[in-house]
């Protein structure tokens, strides 16, 4: 009889990468994968925001669909951009942010650079700050808010401020408390506005609150750099969605960040299609900012990926699939509304405690219930109903097939059933 030993080699040296910590996984991509994995079949999943249709399913919005067409019959290449990006897109992005008129009277102030989706848009925002200013200015970020925020910007070697936006007591927008962090801001302080759709409270200003902002930013020479994920996707409508930026902008003359995603509001989620400009206050500043990004891009991803900028481009250019494009915005914020309404009438309707008028106050693609973690996890574990841990739900993954059984499940957790 033969007897095998096993020997286990020891490394002589440490790891090169003994020294690295472990990092807990992104709490909504892992909330994500946890309800994959669950083989429920009444499961729900409440966490990640990406728009699904009437039945939960993806859905690829019909001007998409005919732009890839057009691509394939123009004979789609795969060639490398330019480093800044598709100069189409990142024309028509910043047209569409700003609107025409504005655009027309600011282009030549403009530094425009094609990013990967808004992620990458405030990560190139961070670096082009990194690299303008010293020392470094803070940066000024609402709390709640999307939490690669602080992420991106602290991996810069910012220091990150969190200031009170949202009160939980009023379930709205805290306006004096928002102020009065303005107010005390240091001169030449970056702040972080959601332009529309607040993620993750749904709770925006209103336009006479937006003029409020702007005006106390302005007084202390702040800089604005706005997130906007959702123009279009937040109320059906891209003008009504823009309108702090263009106030900013057109009104205030204000020089600004803009960072923009394609993923919602076109449905580019994997595409990664984004964009990042600023409006500076003299010509040859742009010139400057503008070669900066490049260098930076160049360093970075040297040039940005093709496909989802040609979609973007394609549509915003071809009035036909521009006005498609409109259309399936309203779709889309239509269904989202409709269910805030759903939701809503459930909850009312099963008896939920408390009030929940604040669902059909906020807006967007996120809610905020205002919920315990401890109910949150019995929502999960009982119901398989999945959701962030402070009980922001993404409305799109609501549908008429599931909305009665959260709203049901939802009440029943709070009666401690």
């Amino acid at each position: 009889m033969t007897t095998t030993t096993t020997t286990t080699i020891i490394p002589s040296n440490p790891s090169f990468f003994s020294s690295a910590p472990f990092i807990p996984a992104d709490a909504i991509f892992a909330l994500t994968a946890e309800y994959t994995a669950d083989k429920h079949p009444q499961k729900v999943n409440l966490g990640q925001g990406t728009y699904r249709d009437s039945t939960g399913q993806p859905w690829v919005l019909a001007a998409v669909q005919k732009s890839r067409e057009v691509l394939l019959n123009q004979g789609l290449n795969h060639e490398y951009l330019p480093i800044l990006g598709l100069q189409t897109f990142r024309q028509e992005a910043s047209k569409l942010a700003l609107g025409g008129e504005i655009y027309d009277r600011v282009q030549d102030r403009l530094a425009t650079c094609q990013s990967l989706s808004g992620t990458g848009a405030l990560h190139l925002a961070g670096l082009l700050l990194r690299s303008c200013r010293a020392p470094l200015p803070k940066i000024y970020i609402p709390a709640p808010t999307w939490s690669n925020h602080h992420q991106v910007f602290s991996s810069l070697g910012f220091e990150c401020i969190s200031f009170p936006y949202y009160s939980a007591t009023s379930k709205s927008l805290d306006m004096e408390t928002y102020l009065a962090t303005l107010n005390g801001c240091p001169e030449n302080s970056v702040v972080i506005l959601h332009a529309c759709a607040h993620n993750p409270t749904g709770c925006d200003p209103s336009r006479e609150e937006w003029k409020t902002i702007g005006k106390a930013m302005k007084e202390r020479k702040l800089f604005p750099v706005f997130d906007a994920a959702y123009l279009g996707f937040n109320s059906g409508n891209v003008d009504d969605d823009a309108f702090a930026i263009r106030y900013f902008v057109g009104e205030l003359e204000l020089e600004v960040g803009v960072c923009l995603s394609f993923a919602k509001n076109m449905g580019l989620y994997g595409e990664r299609t984004g964009c990042v400009f600023f409006v500076s206050n003299a010509a040859q500043a742009a010139t400057n900012t503008q070669s900066v990004l490049e260098m930076l891009q160049r360093s970075e991803v040297s040039n940005p990926p093709a496909y989802g900028a040609k979609i973007a481009a394609t549509v915003l250019t071809d009035p036909e699939l521009k006005a498609l494009w409109y259309k399936d915005l309203e779709t889309m914020s239509g269904r989202i509304r409709a269910m805030r309404v759903a939701l809503f009438e459930g909850l009312n309707g099963h008896g939920a405690p408390g009030n929940w008028d604040h669902l059909v106050r906020q807006s967007g693609m996120f809610g905020f219930l205002g919920l315990s973690p401890e109910v949150v996890l019995r929502l999960k574990e009982k119901y398989h109903i999945y959701m962030a841990d402070n009980s922001r739900i993404s409305i799109a993954g609501l549908n008429p097939g599931n909305v009665d059984y959260v709203a049901r499940s939802i009440a029943g957790c709070l009666r401690g059933e």
